[in-house]
């Protein structure tokens, strides 16, 4: 796991430039630095050493020094494909993982990305073709971003590595404010940097002669197979992830795990078999995991560490843990994972995690909502829409909102996990909404070609896969543990599990009643079965009670009366949302979080 930036043309500061946008994510790799500066390119690399610990030093070249790598992750299935060039005449000089990237480049091209299994951001540079080559993995575990803008061609891990560069200009992208209220994270492939992009999951990206252009490589996608039984599934679903956690375990140093109360991380943790897992708890019972974490890492026979947070760092924190995160992020549960990773850092340097288990195998609660009232979307469309219509005339009415919902096919209305903020409230909201503002209906429109004939919940899982797994899930889980120097590995997220996964029948996904059905089954074959039923929390934040309290309400207000506060929003109807909330009348700390998380993020970066 590491840390990559570089940029291509020529500077006469350039070795000093492309040090400066290291520097600046030292914290992803603080066990080592190298450097390339050539003729039309630099590269520059932090390392955090995982596998080779003596021999895996980036840049690293290829025999004849024509290709030059800098990678970030780790490949699972290095050893198979070592192997395999080995045979087709290549030669290696290390025992690491990146190498085999350097050597499949030489033989694969471009069709390298298909031969990987693990987690991948990297880029080569092609001396001979003056052409640099870039990739980001199947489902967007690793970060990639750049910035161009028609002239000036940057890459790195984070997008604070930009900062230092002279070329960059640090501009707000005001038009990314709309729809980070609705989804409560950046969506799309734009940030909130003039310029800055995202390179998406399963893309490669080419910068050649100044040109950019992009392409996908691998498309995620459901289809269902019947032939099996229920308990063929489970068996398989069984045998794949023993598979994948014993290919996430690959490693020179030590491997833990995160242990939660829900079945996702107990299910990895247990059948890891490592001897120390981590939890984070609050003083507030309600959101506590800790007694759970510590009762199942008895039965299990591991060590468990608790790390309790107290309110105050909570909150002391903010500031550094929406730095690190580039982007505005206002999932609550981020944090939690920054004092997590902080202190599974303390005891070792891979830590093993549940993230993916909802979107591949169907966990969301949300994921309940096509068995609810099913009746009512056989009903004519136009009855729908027209009921609809009165609806949104009274948005406060009981039942309101499911009216609203309902008037639209499940490919219109799901934008994803989360659906914070209405068109119309946005625009009570912001100073500002201008014509044509993209909504996130619009980023998942491309989408629904790919929906047809795909049962509901696999429509959602698709949206998902697509969206709130790369820019909430993911996001969270690479910088909240790359701000401690600590490699996060996700089992769920595997091409060998998606592979089988993806052909569950919907039967074994969810209905009304349960999520992760066969799921669940598989991991009851492991731990006791009121955890594999466990109802999903994700990791419970005492946030909403916390602003009911003058101690943190006042820190909200006092950014809700900033001079950022003033530029974008309507500071009245902030001020609105936190008096309601703070009296019981409405549930708003959403809402409330979302608007100070960015006010929060935006005084990192724009004050």
């Amino acid at each position: 796991m590491c840390g990559i930036v570089g940029f291509t043309g020529n500077r006469t500061d350039k070795e000093s430039v492309i040090r400066a946008m290291a520097d600046k994510i030292r914290h992803r790799g603080p066990d080592g630095e190298g450097y390339y500066c050539a003729d039309g390119i630099a590269l520059g690399h932090r390392r955090l050493s995982i596998i080779d610990l003596e021999g895996g030093a980036q840049p690293l070249f290829n025999e004849d020094r024509s290709l030059a790598l800098v990678f970030n992750g780790e490949i699972y299935n290095f050893h198979t494909l070592r192997e395999e060039l080995l045979a087709k005449g290549h030669s290696f000089v290390t025992r690491s993982d990146s190498e085999v990237l350097l050597h499949g480049y030489e033989e694969y091209g471009k069709d390298l990305p298909g031969h990987l299994r693990g987690m991948f951001a990297f880029a080569i540079w092609d001396a001979a073709k003056r052409e640099l080559f870039c990739c980001r993995d199947y489902f967007g575990i690793k970060p990639f971003y750049y910035y161009h803008d028609g002239k000036t061609f940057l890459f790195a891990s984070e997008i604070k590595a930009f900062l230092p560069h002279p070329e960059f200009k640090k501009e707000f992208n005001e038009s990314q404010l709309p729809l980070y209220l609705s989804v409560q994270y950046s969506p799309g492939t734009d940030t909130f940097f003039q310029n800055v992009y995202k390179l998406p999951a399963g893309h490669l990206l080419t910068v050649k002669d100044g040109n950019v252009s992009v392409e996908r490589w691998f498309t995620p996608s459901f289809a269902a197979d019947e032939s099996k039984t229920e308990e063929e599934w489970v068996e398989a679903i069984d045998e794949v992830m023993h598979d994948s956690v014993a290919a996430h375990k690959i490693a020179d140093v030590e491997v833990g795990s995160f242990l939660s109360s829900g079945v996702d991380s107990s299910f990895v943790a247990c059948i890891a078999d490592v001897d120390k897992t981590f939890t984070v708890g609050f003083e507030n019972k309600q959101y506590d995991e800790a007694e759970y974490a510590k009762a199942f890492s008895e039965v299990i026979g591991v060590k468990n560490k608790v790390y309790y947070i107290s309110p105050e760092e909570y909150w002391e924190n903010l500031g550094n843990i929406q730095y690190h995160m580039d982007e505005p992020l206002a999932d609550a549960a981020a944090a939690a994972l920054f004092f997590l990773n902080r202190d599974a850092a303390k005891q070792v340097k891979v830590c093993l995690s549940g993230e993916g288990a909802d979107e591949f195998f169907g966990g969301y609660n949300v994921y309940k909502e096509p068995f609810t009232v099913s009746w009512y979307d056989k009903l004519p469309k136009f009855v729908r829409k027209g009921l609809g219509a009165v609806a949104k005339k009274f948005p406060m009415a009981k039942g309101a909102n499911f009216l609203i919902r309902r008037s639209m096919d499940l490919e219109e209305r799901y934008i994803g996990n989360t659906n914070l903020m209405s068109e119309a409230y946005k625009k009570k909201l912001l100073l500002r909404y201008p014509d044509g503002q993209k909504t996130p209906g619009d980023l998942t429109k491309p989408l629904r070609a790919s929906l047809s004939g795909l049962d509901p919940v696999a429509k959602m899982q698709t949206i998902d896969l697509n969206t709130w797994l790369m820019g909430d899930i993911l996001l969270k889980a690479d910088k909240m543990s790359m701000a401690s120097s600590l490699e996060l590995r996700v089992p769920f997220l595997d091409r060998e599990v998606f592979a089988l996964a993806s052909k569950l029948p919907a039967k074994y996904r969810a209905d009304l009643s349960q999520t992760k059905i066969a799921m669940r089954k598989a991991a009851a074959k492991h731990i006791p079965e009121k955890v594999a039923d466990k109802k999903k929390l994700g990791f419970p934040v005492p946030v909403r009670a916390w602003l009911r309290e003058e101690k943190y309400a006042s820190v909200v207000r006092n950014a809700f009366s900033s001079e950022a506060a003033g530029k974008y929003f309507r500071t009245d109807v902030l001020n609105k949302l936190l008096d309601e909330h703070i009296a019981g009348k409405k549930d708003n700390w959403k809402q409330i979080w979302c608007v100070f998380m960015f006010l929060v993020w935006y005084e990192q970066y724009f004050r």
